[in-house]
């Protein structure tokens, strides 16, 4: 030890070395802000990339129900070359049932299962979304609940601290008597 580190109190020395430790968990709090500061400034191209995401959902599904409907025109145009002499003979043999046999009868049909279909494909794609959101919203509240846990494990780790500090305190005011005698018995 140099003379300087040897002139140097006790008192000092913890004072010292608290003001270090000090330093440090300050310039770590100062890093984390500057890390959260970044991650803010992200924030908006995250928002944009998930509004970006459901509008090509939406995209998607009025792309593939217009596909879809568009393959079902073409379908029907192509058989109705062959549905209309069948109805035609259908309609014939059986006259009581005219009306629901009729070309305007099997295109409503057929456009009501095309409706359905296109109808339930948007509905699903509205679940997911909503799905999506939900899930974000468990994830919030998940984060809120680490935040409250994250505090209540400080508060207790403060706590215990402070519960040691005052045993010390309580051991070095009081002394250890035990201890005490042994020494003085030498």
């Amino acid at each position: 030890m140099s003379k300087k580190d040897s002139s140097i109190s006790p008192s000092q020395l913890q004072k010292e070395q608290q003001e270090a430790v000090n330093k440090a968990l300050d310039e770590t709090r100062d890093n984390i802000k500057k890390t959260i500061s970044e991650a803010r400034k992200n924030i908006p191209e995250y928002a944009q990339r998930v509004t970006d995401f459901q509008e090509r959902a939406v995209e998607s599904a009025r792309e593939i129900t217009d596909n879809y409907i568009d393959t079902q025109k073409e379908i029907i145009n192509a058989f109705q070359s062959v549905w209309a002499p069948y109805t035609e003979n259908v309609v014939n043999r059986t006259t009581y049932m005219t009306g629901m046999f009729s070309p305007a009868r099997v295109s409503e049909v057929y456009t009501n299962t095309v409706s359905n279909f296109v109808n339930n494909f948007i509905a699903v794609t509205r679940l997911a979304n909503t799905t999506v959101f939900a899930n974000a919203k468990l994830f919030n509240t998940s984060l809120q609940q680490t935040r409250d846990s994250a505090k209540e494990f400080s508060r207790i780790g403060v706590n215990a601290v402070n519960a040691f500090h005052q045993a010390a305190s309580d051991v070095a005011t009081a002394g250890f008597p035990t201890l005490q005698s042994v020494s003085e018995r030498k």
